[in-house]
């Protein structure tokens, strides 16, 4: 019986293997996608790699747009903002970059790196934003994202300002945003113990992986949600928008203000749980 995962020879002459196995060149992408589930199926593929390759040929077909944060959900600071305005938003949002306005969101003038402002944390009195403002990378919504993807590595950037036919900003995108489209959802390594699938911020602000299944939401949250049509909070929050909601997108069920923190085109990631105040029933 063949192993689910391929032994290091068999995964170096893979490639082989599927032509032999597979002799009809394949005509489009659907093709390529057949052959490796074939693949996978014969166990010369595992589980990640199929998924990883399946990613890497979507990625090709994806623009910018699909996957951006929009900017009324950017973060953001002024310019002419002191450092004591600036501190808060950064700790709060717990954020590497952000970018910088000038007045307006839509007139985006550079990008701020949080560990540029350490230096100022000691000697306040020397604060001077200009002084660490780095240079914006602008791309179209229409750019794609392979290439977008490349000219990331080539020029050692990971956060690009999205920009209309207008030239106004329309939101951003980072390295990390391409990256989960191939490699599924990148998770920083201080927000969820291994194997938690729900993180609590505060009595009423929590995070939840999208793949959480509503046992465990409801064991967690003492709540009685429908487990018979859907067996994840995902899917229960996708059928209470009534469409694939993109990231920023709210609704609101059973008690809770649900949030998309991450999202593709495909499926949702990543949640933000509120805990809404019980309504009083007036006589």
């Amino acid at each position: 019986m063949p192993s689910e995962h391929p032994t290091s020879g068999s995964s170096k002459n893979w490639l082989d293997r599927l032509v032999q196995l597979f002799g009809a060149e394949p005509e489009d992408k659907e093709d390529i996608v057949e052959i490796l589930q074939n693949a996978k199926e014969k166990a010369l593929l595992d589980t990640d790699a199929l998924a990883m390759m399946e990613g890497v040929l979507g990625v090709s077909d994806m623009r910018v747009r699909d996957i951006m944060i929009p900017r009324a959900q950017m973060t953001v600071v002024n310019r002419n903002d002191s450092l004591e305005d600036i501190l808060p938003v950064i700790i709060e949002s717990a954020h590497s970059r952000f970018p910088v306005v000038s007045g307006s969101r839509g007139e985006v003038v550079g990008i701020l790196l949080a560990k540029d402002l350490l230096q100022f944390c000691v000697r306040s009195d020397h604060y001077n934003l200009k002084d660490v403002l780095r240079s914006a990378v602008f791309v179209p919504e229409s750019k794609r994202l392979n290439i977008l993807l490349k000219e990331f590595r080539v020029n050692r950037n990971h956060m690009a300002i999205v920009v209309d036919e207008y030239g106004s900003a329309s939101g951003f995108v980072t390295i990390e945003d391409v990256l989960e489209q191939i490699v599924g959802e990148i998770e920083d390594e201080h927000d969820f113990d291994e194997g938690a699938t729900i993180l609590k911020h505060d009595e009423e602000d929590f995070s939840a992986k999208a793949l959480a299944t509503i046992e465990d939401f409801n064991e967690y949250f003492d709540t009685e949600l429908d487990d018979s049509d859907f067996d994840t909070i995902g899917g229960y929050v996708v059928n209470a928008f009534g469409h694939m909601p993109k990231r920023g997108e709210s609704v609101e069920a059973e008690g809770f203000r649900f949030t998309v923190k991450r999202a593709d085109s495909r499926k949702v990631h990543l949640l933000n749980i509120q805990r809404l105040p019980e309504k009083v029933e007036s006589d």
